[in-house]
């Protein structure tokens, strides 16, 4: 299932793998980045900012082959909260993507990630939000790349977490 509308993108996936294993794949920098696409240059601490650069996810080869244009683009992430086995979430700029734009002046949006436990596995929940505040000539640009970028994410945790379960 997945919802859109004008400020918040939201998408879901059911994962079979234990809690654990998905917490870890969220919240471990390194984990997250090979499934993610991205490089990061140290661990996620709630209230601090993170950077990084793109590289392609090592889970898709179709998904990297998108990624690759974008590969060793700046990636630069606050982390908002990490609430163990049950939420993390960042802020960031949502299709930051123009080298020479400088993104820190615009508004965020809020990624949050939920996991709740079922008999089936591990319900993984994602809600962007905040489009609303991206300044109007990047707005629907970035929130069409997002709707779409969140679609193969939730493909990719699931290849990852499944795959090393």
């Amino acid at each position: 299932m997945s919802t859109a509308v004008s400020d918040r993108i939201e998408k879901q996936v059911l994962l079979r793998a234990p809690l654990a294993r998905v917490w870890r794949a969220l919240t471990d920098s390194a984990e997250f980045g090979q499934w993610f696409g991205v490089d990061f240059d140290g661990p996620f601490v709630a209230g601090a900012p993170l950077s990084g650069r793109i590289t392609p996810t090592k889970v898709d080869e179709e998904i990297a082959k998108e990624q690759k244009p974008y590969e060793g683009m700046p990636f630069v992430i606050e982390v908002d909260r990490i609430e163990p086995q049950k939420v993390f979430s960042f802020r960031w700029n949502p299709y930051a993507i123009e080298p020479n734009a400088d993104y820190r002046k615009e508004p965020m949006t809020l990624v949050e990630f939920t996991l709740e436990e079922t008999a089936d596995g591990v319900l993984l929940k994602v809600v962007e939000s905040g489009f609303d505040r991206v300044p109007i000539d990047r707005r629907a640009q970035a929130f069409t790349a997002n709707e779409g970028g969140w679609t193969a994410q939730m493909t990719l945790i699931r290849k990852y977490v499944e795959k090393t379960a």
